[in-house]
């Protein structure tokens, strides 16, 4: 764990929650974290951690898997039976299978230790601006990179230009927008396009999205918007102009 870039970034919720059993973690996280919040919350166990979180409901929570008293998993599920604060988790484990459950148990990132602190700065920052953004309707026009989404209109422009796309390019391109900035896993996105429980989510999904980046990405080689977490999914991307 590193130490993160001079902090310049506007107060952006109430509270955020730490959970890890670590105090030194708890702390270290807490002070970087301090410039997006009024208020930093910790909690060093998953039972105090799920009770401070119904409590005060803070804006985000960065949890850590390594608990003594249960599963960082548990908390995550216990936490999105009543609410969709975004939550980020802190592992020291790097299994594709652990972070694809964790996504799918309602996780929003992931980040493995050792970690640094400016980039896990930077995550929370992009979690905050998208529940901000979102707020309680779901997002109708997202601009990135010249490019224009029109979820009401079901409309893509690149540099004002109409751009084409299939139905299920247009499902695809919804799904990532909706969750922009969080990755959906391969059987997320096949259940939200295709809408059935059989067939090989990866294969579909690699073909698809290859097309949809040569429709919306400049350089479709080197994608900006719909990035690939290996493994995993991918999740769409606004990147910074």
């Amino acid at each position: 764990m590193t130490a993160p870039l001079a902090a310049s970034a506007p107060v952006l919720t109430t509270a955020i929650l730490v959970i890890d059993d670590e105090l030194q973690i708890r702390r270290a996280v807490g002070t970087a974290l301090q410039p997006l919040c009024n208020t930093v919350l910790e909690a060093s166990s998953g039972a105090e951690g799920i009770d401070i979180a119904a409590a005060m409901h803070p804006g985000l929570i960065v949890l850590d898997l390594g608990l003594p008293d249960m599963a960082g998993i548990a908390v995550c599920e216990e936490v999105r039976r009543w609410s969709t604060v975004p939550i980020v988790v802190l592992s020291a484990r790097h299994a594709e299978r652990e972070k694809i459950d964790l996504l799918t148990a309602g996780a929003d990132d992931y980040v493995t230790k050792p970690f640094s602190l400016a980039e896990l700065v930077a995550r929370v920052q992009a979690q905050l601006r998208r529940a901000a953004l979102q707020g309680p309707h779901s997002v109708a026009q997202v601009f990135a990179d010249g490019l224009t989404i029109d979820i009401t209109h079901r409309e893509v422009r690149r540099d004002g230009e109409i751009v084409r796309l299939t139905r299920i390019e247009w499902l695809l391109l919804h799904a990532l927008v909706q969750s922009a900035g969080r990755t959906l896993t391969h059987q997320q996105l096949f259940d939200a396009v295709w809408a059935r429980a059989y067939g090989n989510p990866q294969q579909y999904l690699r073909v698809h999205v290859t097309n949809l980046r040569r429709k919306v990405e400049r350089m479709p080689a080197t994608p900006r918007l719909i990035v690939t977490d290996p493994g995993v999914g991918y999740r769409f991307e606004v990147p910074e102009e």
